[in-house]
C-alpha cells in the first residue's frame, strides 16, 4: 500500500468529489430560497446561518476523524449533555471558576475518548457497540448530576455564542471553521493525517506496515471526546445554562453532514471540508424550511431524507470507481 499514491489518494479524490456535490446542492438551495422570500439572501439571515451552524459543526468535526477510521462514535451527545451540566453547574456564576472549570471539562472530554478508544483497541468491540453502551453510562451520570437545567454561567461567558468579529461576523462560527481548516491541513500534511486514512481503509494491511494503528484510534477517540465536550461548552454559552438532554439530538445529527459532506461510513475515503459544507447544507436546509412555515419533526424527515439520498449516491460512485 503505497500511502501517498495508491488508497490515499482514492479518498482524497472522493472528498474532492463529494465536495463538488454538496456545493451544487447549496447553489441550488440557495436560488429555491431567494425565490421563497426576499429575506432568505439577505446578509443579516445567512450570517445567522453561519452562526447557528457552530454547535452542529463543532461535533461533526470529531464525528468525521472517527468515521475516517472506519468507526464512528454514538456517545457524542451524551458527552455534549454531561459537559454542559458540568460546566454550568460548577461555575455557578462565579467567574474565577471558568477557566479551571473548561480547562476540566476539555480534559473529561478527551478521557472519555480515550477509555472509548481504550476499550475498542483492548477488547476489539466495534466502536458502534462500545461508544453506544459508554453514550448510556454517561447520560445516567448526566441524569445523577441533575434531572433539570442546573447552575448559571458569569456574563461574558457567551461571547463564544454570541461575540461578534468587525462586520458583525461571528466569532464561534469563525473559530469554528479555522478549526476545520486547520484539521484539513493536518489531514492532507501530516503523517498522523495519513494513517487516520489508511487505518479506516484497511486497518489488516496498515497494521502488517508497522503503522501504529492502535495509537491512530486512541488519538481519534481522544479528539472526537474533545470535540464533543467543545461543543457542551458552547451551547452552555448559548443557552447560558446546561440541560441534562443538550446533546440528545446531536448523536445521530452529527453523522448527517459528515455523510452528506462524502465521507464513507466504511473509513478512509472523505474529510472534513466535506463535513463543514455538509454542515452548512443542513443549516440552509432548516433555514429554508422554517421560511416555508415546516414544522421541525418535518425538518427531521427531511434530514433523514437527504441522509439517505447522499448515502446511496455515495455508494453507486464507490461501486463505478
Amino acid at each position: 500500500m503505497n500511502l501517498t499514491h495508491s488508497k490515499l489518494g482514492f479518498g482524497i479524490n472522493r472528498s474532492r468529489a463529494g465536495i463538488i456535490v454538496v456545493v451544487a446542492l447549496l447553489a441550488i438551495l440557495f436560488i429555491i430560497g431567494i425565490a421563497v422570500s426576499d429575506r432568505f439572501g439577505t446578509s443579516r439571515n445567512l450570517l445567522n446561518i453561519y452562526e447557528q451552524s457552530t454547535g452542529l459543526a463543532l461535533v461533526s468535526l470529531g464525528q468525521t476523524l472517527a468515521v475516517l477510521t472506519g468507526g464512528i462514535d454514538l456517545s457524542v451527545g451524551s458527552v455534549i449533555s454531561l459537559v454542559s451540566m458540568l460546566t454550568s453547574g460548577l461555575i455557578s456564576g462565579d467567574q474565577s471558576m471558568v477557566i479551571p472549570v473548561v480547562i476540566g471539562v476539555l480534559a473529561l472530554g478527551l478521557a472519555i475518548g480515550a477509555i472509548n478508544g481504550g476499550v475498542i483497541i483492548v477488547m476489539g468491540v466495534h466502536p458502534l457497540i462500545v461508544t453506544l453502551g459508554t453514550g448510556a453510562i454517561i447520560q445516567g451520570i448526566a441524569l445523577l448530576y441533575g434531572l433539570g437545567p442546573i447552575g448559571k454561567v458569569p456574563k461574558g461567558f457567551d461571547y463564544f455564542a454570541y461575540g461578534r468579529l468587525p462586520g458583525g461576523i461571528s466569532f464561534g462560527a469563525t473559530f469554528t471553521m479555522l478549526l476545520f481548516l486547520l484539521s484539513a491541513f493536518l489531514l492532507a500534511r501530516t503523517k498522523a493525517g495519513r494513517y487516520i486514512y489508511a487505518t479506516g481503509d484497511d486497518p489488516h494491511a496498515a497494521t502488517l506496515m508497522g503503522l501504529p494503528t492502535t495509537r491512530i484510534i486512541m488519538l481519534v477517540y481522544m479528539l472526537t471526546g474533545f470535540c464533543s465536550a467543545l461543543t457542551g461548552v458552547y451551547l452552555v454559552s448559548r443557552f447560558g445554562v446546561g440541560q441534562p438532554y443538550t446533546g440528545a439530538n446531536y448523536t445521530l445529527a452529527s453523522i448527517t453532514p459528515v455523510v452528506v459532506g462524502g465521507t464513507m461510513l466504511a473509513g478512509g475515503r472523505g474529510g472534513v471540508i466535506g463535513t463543514l459544507l455538509g454542515v452548512y447544507l443542513v443549516s440552509l436546509l432548516n433555514n429554508l424550511l422554517n421560511f416555508l412555515g415546516v414544522s421541525t419533526h418535518l425538518q427531521l424527515v427531511a434530514q433523514g431524507l437527504v441522509i439517505i439520498a447522499a448515502v446511496s449516491v455515495y455508494v453507486e460512485k464507490r461501486r463505478i470507481a
